[in-house]
């Protein structure tokens, strides 16, 4: 019999009876698959602060099996996923604790997140907090950095530059954008909080202003909202991608995490052992 004695309080931007629903569904994930769920989050927009009242409720987690599982000669045919369709905007999907690992070692950058999530339903045991202690380790600025500058590259020529445009893609090109001025400063994982970014623009109070009307909108607006282009943050991504384009950024070079990660992974297992 599985505890559920393991959920922290429901976040503000979780309602209670959508939050009891989701700690429902994660319990029957666990009986359905015979698994131990030990980290189960919020991802995407209310997770990063700027939801509209309609968005999906982005839930994803880490689970483990019984140790033996892991001792097989097919392990690799193994699924290691399980997925489930959207109901009633709930997405709800989940990694097997070794593909995580195994992800996080080339610092994924949806692991990465997940592991920072502000909005946290599950945390079981050491699995959550051995892995953020092992971000600094195990995290590539490097790879962050090219892969925020992609995410904020393919959404401003797809969207951006329309004649109306979709006002949570204007969110989907500066958070990447904001996280790769923070990996350039602090050159460590950047925070999943869309807010915990802005400072790194303080010196642009144009631009400032024009998010910050940006943002009171889009936590009113429904996802579909569009409007007319906003010269003033379509200017700075621009700037920014050439600017980014123009640059290589440092090498790393960093003891292995594979020794941290082996370590993290026998000791979840010897947690789902007792």
């Amino acid at each position: 019999m599985i505890s559920h004695n393991v959920a922290p309080p429901s976040h503000p931007a979780i309602p209670a009876d959508v939050h009891a629903d989701i700690l429902q569904r994660l319990a029957r994930a666990e009986a359905e698959h015979g698994v131990r769920i030990l980290l189960a989050v919020e991802s995407g927009s209310r997770a990063w602060g700027f939801a509209s009242p309609n968005s999906d409720y982005d839930v994803r987690f880490i689970y483990a099996r019984e140790p033996r599982w892991y001792q097989a000669v097919d392990l690799e045919e193994r699924r290691d996923v399980i997925e489930y369709p959207i109901v009633d905007d709930i997405d709800l999907n989940g990694w097997d604790l070794r593909k995580a690992l195994r992800l996080f070692w080339k610092s994924n950058p949806a692991f990465v997140e997940w592991v920072q999530s502000p909005i946290r339903y599950i945390e079981r045991g050491g699995f959550g907090a051995g892995a953020r202690a092992l971000l600094p380790q195990a995290y590539s600025v490097e790879s962050g950095m090219y892969h925020y500058r992609s995410m904020a590259k393919n959404t401003e020529r797809a969207y951006l530059r329309e004649p109306q445009v979709s006002l949570k893609k204007y969110f989907y090109a500066l958070r990447p954008l904001l996280a790769v001025l923070w990996l350039e400063r602090y050159a460590t994982p950047a925070p999943i909080e869309f807010d915990k970014l802005l400072h790194l623009i303080d010196d642009r109070p144009d631009l400032r202003a024009a998010i910050d009307d940006l943002l009171t909108r889009k936590r009113a607006a429904p996802e579909s909202w569009v409007g007319d282009p906003i010269p003033v943050i379509g200017d700075f991504a621009t700037e920014q991608l050439a600017r980014l384009e123009a640059i290589q950024p440092a090498v790393e070079r960093k003891p292995s995490a594979l020794p941290g990660l082996n370590a993290l992974f026998h000791a979840v297992l010897d947690e789902n052992l007792h």
